[in-house]
């Protein structure tokens, strides 16, 4: 008879995520994930792979559901020109929120492992190169809803709103302060005057 997971594969991959988006992965240890996923070792490395297979099923994860679906539920629920701003407008409240100082899986990626991970980098750069082309649909269907004005350089603008949310969310790990992340968060409206 063959041996049967006791445990759901899923909830263990989003449980996994939340431990290394909050810690990053050089501070998480395999104690740390067998304690928050609610497994024994052994069923996480038959299941996961090493730390290092399931940190990166836990980006691709974090990539594939958490950015994907936000940017899905923007693009339904406001314009282009609001999708784009109220991207920036909940990045802010979550940075002030309880957990704000965990910041953006990708970024905190981006900042402590791209450089020397290959695999990671090119995670990290695929969802941060769908963020730019959202940004530059957004900006497309704005300037043809006539809400975001015909001379705005979409793909010049769209890299300026990837550079300044990118900015944004590591400013916000080390100076969660209101005032200055509103003003941040302001210069995405001044980018699509």
């Amino acid at each position: 008879m063959p041996w049967e997971k006791q445990f759901d594969v899923k909830d263990g991959l989003e449980r996994a995520m939340h431990v290394f988006w909050s810690q990053g992965y050089e501070a998480t240890s395999m104690q740390d994930l067998v304690e928050r996923m609610g497994v024994n070792r052994s069923s996480l490395y038959a299941t996961y792979g090493d730390k290092h297979d399931l940190f990166l099923s836990a980006l691709r994860h974090y990539d594939a559901v958490c950015r994907t679906n936000y940017f899905a539920e923007l693009e339904r629920d406001y314009t282009p020109r609001g999708a784009i701003l109220a991207l920036f407008d909940t990045a802010v409240v979550a940075s002030l929120g309880v957990n704000g100082q965990n910041g953006c899986f990708l970024v905190n990626t981006s900042v402590e492992l791209s450089a020397h991970d290959g695999e990671v980098a090119d995670i990290v750069a695929h969802g941060l190169s769908k963020t730019e082309e959202f940004f530059r649909r957004m900006i497309r269907a704005g300037q043809a809803a006539e809400e975001i004005p015909a001379h705005v350089d979409a793909a010049a603008v769209a890299r300026g709103l990837l550079a300044l949310m990118t900015g944004l969310r590591v400013l916000a790990r080390s100076r969660p302060e209101k005032a200055l992340l509103k003003s941040v968060a302001g210069q995405a409206a001044t980018l699509l005057a």
